[in-house]
């Protein structure tokens, strides 16, 4: 969480169209909090998306636009809700139709454990980059809290609950442990 994932998949898609190149965006269909179909980031910069859902064939959805209007990149945002299957069928876009997929996600969700999404990511892409928050302490933020209306921490709870900033915190692993143990 706020580690600029949007900002950057968004400056993404502007360096590829400013070279004349097409850049396909994807995003989830759950995710509503700017409007389903539009990735935008905390700063204010936006832009429209293809949305994914669970059953969604990656694969053949990225092949039929690959196949009206040449595409040059694949920019995935909020990756983690990928499934095992849609993060294989990435992979064939990179190896059988040459087109590269930059991900964009979270990794762990506020349990500190892995989405689905995440843990095939980690564990099949040619290349990793972290991209780093820091916490209110000024240490590097590597794990998120969710929060109730009154700003505690939660220990439990359905994986996904889409929110921002009102529902979650980036914190460093101190402070995380902390906050939980206050539950």
């Amino acid at each position: 969480m706020n580690a600029g994932k949007s900002t950057t998949l968004l400056q993404s898609a502007f360096n590829y169209r400013e070279r004349g190149m097409n850049p396909f965006i994807l995003t989830a269909a759950i995710d509503n909090r700017a409007q389903v179909g539009k990735v935008a980031s905390r700063i204010g910069l936006q832009a429209d998306a293809h949305i994914y859902a669970n059953d969604t064939g990656l694969k053949q959805l990225i092949k039929n636009h690959h196949n009206e209007t040449k595409l040059d990149c694949i920019l995935v945002d909020e990756c983690q809700f990928l499934t095992k299957k849609q993060v294989d069928e990435l992979t064939d876009v990179v190896d059988q139709l040459d087109i590269p997929v930059l991900c964009y996600g979270l990794r762990t969700d506020f349990r500190s454990e892995l989405f689905e999404g995440s843990q095939y990511l980690l564990a099949w892409a040619d290349k990793l980059i972290e991209l780093k928050t820091i916490c209110h302490c000024g240490r590097k933020a590597n794990r998120v809290l969710r929060t109730d209306e009154h700003g505690k921490a939660i220990a439990d709870g359905a994986q996904v609950e889409i929110g921002g900033n009102d529902r979650y915190v980036s914190v460093c692993r101190h402070h995380y442990k902390a906050e939980l143990n206050q539950v």
